[in-house]
């Protein structure tokens, strides 16, 4: 009987220690946590109209046809 009381005091100082480590890791976390949200916002992303995107398709499209004239000659 004494060695299974000597177990479990044993088993209950592992539960403290271990407790105290994740407490710690938890505060650190919590630090590195509020170091990162402190810094710059993403900006909100705008979608192109249908008109725009055709715009940027057809001067894409000159680009890369000029090039492939270039490499032609």
């Amino acid at each position: 009987m004494a060695r299974l009381s000597a177990a479990v005091i044993a088993l209950q100082k592992e539960r403290q220690r271990t407790t105290k480590q994740i407490e710690q890791i938890d505060a650190a976390l919590a630090a590195l946590g509020s170091l990162n949200s402190g810094g710059r916002r993403r900006a909100k992303r705008h979608t192109l109209s249908a008109v725009a995107r055709r715009k940027i398709a057809a001067a894409q499209r000159a680009r890369w046809a000029k090039v492939k004239a270039k490499n032609a000659a």
